[in-house]
């Protein structure tokens, strides 16, 4: 019987030309072996899966090769041989996640003084250390400060803010970067190849960025996909592995949006909600459709990717404007951001929908609606024109607030907001003010605007003066009850009072 070896441990690189990236890592240690320049503390740092413990062994392996301190250690010999198998008696791999007592740092380092067996160093190689102890730290520092010079020690973490600063200063730190897509997408292909799979472009690709910068992860899923696919990785077998949606349907969904199709749309979101799909990797797939299309736009020769063919981008690209573009992806990261604070993820996706269609530069207004008894009132625009209603929904305070009090909204085109300042509050208006107010107008709109500002006379009335209308009113109703009462009218005629109009203020707040 034959035992199957995971991906990523069957691939794991012995030498440092092997890595994937990490190429200002491999650059300095290489220096340092050829110039013989070795530090005696080395941290690794970074994400999972981006090779902090491959490189700490295959810096063992330079150090004590049999042939020599190199860059290049031969990878034959007995010592590069037990260190690959992991059984180096003068390697020592500590997983510090399970041995956080002061105890058992002390046990570990109470050898440390005596010479290796039979290797050029003695190599401590301690795994997430930021997990040891506090009483493990001060055992451990005591050593870092005065090594033997027969000592090696290649520490290896993804929490570097909690090692203590006394023992990051003892240590060369090496922050490993997360992978591109792209570069796990060609090991990924190199290992296919090399393993003679069966495999699609397009699913090696939604690996890739499923791995989100951990290589070892990408390959986890790749095991999981060649399971899942009988020794195949496809597209289709990775789409519904990963639960994402065909790209044909999120290409379907920008196509609905050019159109401006609202009821088709909204039936097309019904169906993707029959599939139980996950909204939040929907809204990113469409935002990572819209980019390419963004870059069709601009770059011409763009040839688009496994996932984008330039034939459905160059559709697309024609179909929807360049601001439309812009607009339903900012809309698209917005939504997919707030999704945890919608009622639930399928009425936020939907809500999002709408957005982009409602908010899109020269969006229909909403049909009319009638009034009881036949008469038609046309409803507000779908950018609002309701200033007071906008107004009420912006961060907005102090005298940016009151700007935008005193002005009308004459109206929206496209990235545009122009507004009509009543002449009496001219004062208000500064360039820090009208900037303060279009940055609250692009989180309302979801989309970057900017606004024009007229001083003039209008026959609306502005938010400001509405407030003063209301507030006048509620007075005058207060002096007609207080006139009415049958005790100010008993005072008045037997003592000849008379109540002063000024001072009679209604008792609710007027603000």
């Amino acid at each position: 019987m034959s035992f199957y070896t995971a991906l990523a441990r069957k691939w794991r690189p012995r030498s440092f030309a092997e890595m994937t990236g990490q190429e200002h890592v491999l650059r300095a240690l290489t220096n340092a072996l050829s110039s013989e320049r070795v530090h005696h503390a080395y941290l690794f740092a970074g994400t999972r899966g981006v090779g902090k413990t491959t490189v700490a062994r295959i810096l063992a392996k330079c150090l004590n090769c049999d042939c020599g301190v190199s860059a290049t250690p031969c990878g034959e010999c007995a010592s590069c041989r037990e260190i690959d198998a992991g059984r180096s008696v003068d390697v020592i791999e500590v997983d510090a996640a399970s041995r956080t007592r002061v105890d058992d740092t002390r046990e570990l380092l109470d050898n440390v003084q005596y010479a290796p067996t039979r290797s050029r160093h003695k190599i401590y190689l301690i795994d997430e250390v930021h997990m040891l102890s506090t009483s493990s730290f001060n055992a451990l520092l005591k050593t870092l400060e005065e090594p033997p010079p027969h000592v090696k020690f290649l520490l290896a973490t993804t929490e570097p803010r909690k090692l203590p600063a006394t023992v990051l200063s003892r240590c060369l730190q090496f922050n490993l970067k997360r992978l591109p897509v792209a570069l796990i997408g060609a090991r990924l292909q190199h290992i296919l190849r090399a393993e003679q799979i069966e495999f699609d472009a397009a699913a090696v690709q939604l690996l890739s960025q499923a791995g989100d910068g951990s290589l070892r992860d990408a390959l986890s899923l790749l095991d999981q996909l060649l399971a899942y696919g009988n020794g195949k990785a496809l597209e289709a077998d990775a789409r519904a592995m990963l639960g994402t949606v065909g790209r044909d349907q999120i290409a379907q969904l920008a196509r609905l949006l050019a159109s401006g199709d609202a009821a088709a749309l909204m039936a097309y979101a019904q169906g993707l909600d029959e599939r139980a799909s996950d909204y939040a990797q929907l809204l990113e797939q469409l935002a990572a459709l819209l980019e390419r299309v963004a870059l069709k736009q601009i770059v011409r020769d763009y040839e688009g990717d496994e996932l984008h063919p330039v034939e459905e981008l160059t559709e697309l690209a024609a179909a929807i404007p360049a601001e439309d573009v812009q607009l339903f992806y900012q809309t698209a990261i917005i939504g997919r951001r707030d999704l945890a604070l919608a009622p639930d993820a399928r009425t936020g996706f939907r809500m999002t929908l709408i957005r982009m269609l409602a908010f899109r530069p020269g969006a229909a207004a909403v049909p009319a609606a009638p009034r009881p008894g036949g008469t038609a009132v046309s409803a507000p625009p779908a950018e609002g024109a309701d200033w007071a209603s906008v107004l009420a929904a912006l961060d907005l305070q102090g005298a940016p607030r009151q700007l935008a009090a005193n002005c009308v909204l004459v109206g929206r085109e496209g990235a545009t907001v122009r507004l009509a300042l009543d002449p009496r509050s001219a004062p208000w208006r500064t360039r820090a003010q009208e900037d303060k107010l279009a940055q609250a107008l692009s989180r309302y709109y979801g989309s970057n605007v900017r606004v024009e500002i007229d001083v003039r006379e209008s026959e609306q009335d502005t938010p400001a003066r509405q407030i003063e209308r209301a507030q006048a009113e509620r007075r005058a109703q207060a002096r007609d009850q207080l006139e009415a009462d049958p005790t100010v009218e008993a005072l008045k005629q037997r003592f000849g009072a008379t109540v002063l109009a000024d001072s009679v203020r209604p008792t609710e707040p007027e603000s």
